[in-house]
């Protein structure tokens, strides 16, 4: 944006400075600002907050590689979801009543937890869904430290409860310590895990071809926890682990995944207070802006 635009720090306090109604939206960005489930440093509710500051950035101009500009689509941010102070489960609930009304969600985090109630809310609609995850964790834990409904259970119940069909699930970037059973339980379910190792040594072309073998033309979902980057480009999240993918890593791959039939995609886990120079909001800002390119390019065909 430019001419007579404000300048970006003078934008709205949304996502993009976006100001349009919701009802002209084919696409609603929604802040889910919970970490009651969070195992390590919490803070991750102030993460819509920061990726919304953090988006400023992204308004001037066209993405450089699709030509499109997200923030001129039909696009609205739609504020806050309300959770329940302190109930991990009536929080869940609260999401996912309040997703339900959303054709096409995209979330910013809050804690890796907020996925479960949206695949609930989204699965009702399609059936099972095939599963694009990045992340340094397979978060398919049975529970946390007896907690169920932990951050890291997420995808252990979004199978289990069918809302996944696992043989069409990929998570990308994993390498974090894990219980054996986990990662074997994982396996056997049919995922396909890409280490950040694989990632480094295969390359980004590679890297979305091999989720385009796992997704097909399935209805996915996209799942970024931000910790899937190397603490050196997102160090303001709760569990980071090094090792990680660069922030051109993740956006190379992400720009090559057109024509997935995604319905829909959360960012999570940026906890601001641990962020340096907002490197991490901004990372995360801008997954959730290639994602509104990559939509626009999908919708022109």
């Amino acid at each position: 944006m430019s001419g007579s635009s404000p300048a970006t720090f003078a934008l709205p306090a949304s996502f993009l400075g976006l100001t349009a109604p919701a009802s002209d939206a084919a696409w609603c960005i929604g802040g889910i600002p919970l970490d009651v489930g969070t195992t390590n440093r919490s803070g991750a509710r102030d993460g819509p907050a920061a990726i919304r500051r953090a988006s400023r950035m992204l308004v001037d101009g066209a993405h450089p590689v699709h030509r499109i500009e997200p923030a001129l689509l039909p696009v609205a941010d739609i504020g806050d979801f309300s959770i329940a102070l302190g109930d991990i489960q009536k929080s869940l609930s609260l999401i996912e009543k309040q997703a339900a009304s959303v054709d096409h969600l995209i979330a910013l985090g809050g804690e890796h937890g907020i996925t479960l109630p949206l695949l609930r809310a989204l699965a009702r609609r399609t059936g099972p869904l095939a599963l694009v995850h990045f992340d340094a964790h397979v978060d398919t834990w049975p529970d946390n430290f007896g907690q169920k409904y932990a951050h890291g259970s997420v995808f252990f119940h979004a199978i289990e409860e069918r809302l996944v069909d696992p043989h069409k699930a990929v998570q990308i970037g994993i390498r974090s310590p894990m219980d054996n059973d986990v990662q074997d339980w994982t396996r056997a379910r049919g995922v396909r895990i890409l280490s950040s190792e694989a990632v480094h040594e295969m390359g980004p072309a590679a890297v979305a071809e091999e989720i385009r073998s796992v997704v097909g033309d399935a209805t996915a979902y996209l799942s970024v926890d931000v910790d899937v980057l190397d603490p050196a480009f997102a160090p303001g999240t709760g569990t980071p682990e090094v090792g990680g993918l660069a922030s051109w890593q993740l956006l190379a791959i992400l720009r090559r995944l057109g024509g997935i039939a995604f319905a829909g995609m959360d960012v999570v886990e940026v906890a601001p207070a641990y962020d340096v120079s907002e490197i991490t909001a901004l990372a995360a800002a801008t997954v959730a802006w290639e994602y509104l390119a990559l939509m626009g390019k999908n919708a022109a065909g």
